[in-house]
């Protein structure tokens, strides 16, 4: 069965996309710690980050960085936090937190609930950032 990640890459459910290529798509957590949070996934569907071949995995976190200084230009922040959990969903996700402080990044902290409005004004802020 297919992952939401999987339906999300297919555009069978919507998401704020943030960056995609042939490769990877990056999308806003809808969810997030943090305004800003985004979930880069490789679109290949791989459920540990350490069962990707090596190629995919090292091009992962070079997009990765990518949507990470867009999200650094573009969400006030000190940096941009890089998490790899790996339990929520079984497919490989890397998220990137806008920190301002070690606490934004805690997963234990209640999350946020926006609507899809303020998805998409941060979705537009970020992919401004490119």
């Amino acid at each position: 069965m297919a992952t939401i990640f999987s339906k999300i890459i297919n555009r069978e459910i919507p998401a704020e996309i943030i960056a995609e290529d042939e490769n990877y798509i990056a999308f806003l957590d809808i969810m997030p710690l943090v305004k800003g949070h985004v979930l880069v996934v490789p679109k290949k569907e791989v459920d540990y980050i350490f069962n990707l071949e090596d190629d995919l995995l090292a091009g992962l976190h070079v997009f990765a960085k990518k949507v990470a200084k867009a999200i650094d230009k573009t969400i006030k922040c000190t940096r941009v936090g890089v998490a790899v959990i790996g339990l929520e969903v079984p497919h490989v996700h890397v998220h990137l937190v806008p920190l301002r402080t070690m606490d934004d990044i805690n997963f234990t902290r209640p999350k946020l609930k926006l609507t899809s409005e303020e998805l998409k004004e941060i979705g537009d802020l970020i992919r401004g950032g490119f």
